[in-house]
């Protein structure tokens, strides 16, 4: 006898997403619908953008929806069936009780919760320096990040991985965890969040400015969490995008000057010689 195949509906936005949501498809479950960001204004032209999700679901026919306002799933079901799961990963919008009450939703976090709830948890970890964390596979509930746990896997942070590759370990562990999850949901026992809640928050452009008296390896932390660091080096406004730790020496390897290209260190030296002893001058 085969797998149960579950209808769902997928809410989420970010690239990282993709390939969780095309694990779950590939396995089989009906996809019902996908809700998404609304396309947005990108690049110097302002060209609206439909968001990764969205362009997916494009090209496998899926429905789209851009807000869970007016949320009906008797709409997108037709009156036909109903919904097994809502499946929410890195959705960026709140749900209310329209949706919450209209199937269980579940969602892949990227933290050992109760640590880092909230818009920022793998940034926040890379941030910290933390070199280990979780993915957890909890209920959705009014009270943000705040569900039950079905699943907890470890991840592990290496010295030098950045938000993204947090974010492709993020995907395939939780593409993992859903799969095996949805053959058997009843397998599954919720278990409630042990501990002291801690909160992350959305980072600005404000935070990538460098503070040297923090130290090298803080340094490194920040540009792998925000991707860009900003400084003036030999007098010249750069951002550092690419950092690696040497012992417990700062090794800078790209950055790029203000109106100008990336480049590697060695490039930025042969114009700019005493740039050796001016960091973060």
């Amino acid at each position: 006898m085969g797998e149960a195949k579950m209808k769902l509906i997928l809410m989420g936005t970010n690239d990282f997403v993709v390939p969780i949501f095309e694990r779950l498809r590939a396995s089989g479950h009906d996809i019902m619908a996908v809700y998404t960001a609304a396309p947005a204004p990108m690049g110097r032209k302002h060209v609206m953008t439909p968001s990764p999700v969205h362009v997916w679901a494009d090209h496998h026919h899926i429905p789209v929806y851009h807000t869970t306002r007016n949320f009906d799933k008797s709409e997108i079901l037709n009156q036909k069936s109903d919904i097994d799961y809502i499946v929410v990963i890195s959705y960026g919008e709140i749900l209310r009780s329209n949706v919450l009450d209209a199937a269980p939703c579940i969602n892949i976090h990227p933290s050992d919760l109760p640590r880092y709830r909230g818009p920022s948890p793998i940034r926040t970890a890379i941030y910290n320096g933390d070199t280990v964390s979780a993915v957890c596979l909890i209920g959705v509930t009014p009270e943000l990040d705040a569900g039950d746990i079905y699943m907890r896997r470890p991840l592990a942070i290496d010295e030098n991985d950045t938000n993204s590759d947090i974010e492709a370990k993020v995907s395939q562990i939780g593409a993992d965890m859903l799969d095996e999850f949805l053959k058997n949901p009843a397998a599954y026992d919720p278990t409630p969040q042990l501990g002291v809640p801690t909160f992350t928050r959305k980072f600005t452009g404000a935070d990538e400015v460098i503070d040297w008296t923090r130290g090298g390896r803080a340094v490194h932390n920040q540009i792998r969490a925000l991707g860009a660091g900003r400084t003036k080096i030999a007098g010249v406004d750069v951002k550092i995008l690419e950092t690696r730790m040497n012992g417990d020496t700062l090794v800078i390897h790209r950055l790029q000057p203000a109106g100008g290209r990336p480049m590697d260190w060695a490039s930025f030296v042969n114009g700019h010689p005493d740039a050796i002893n001016r960091v973060g001058q």
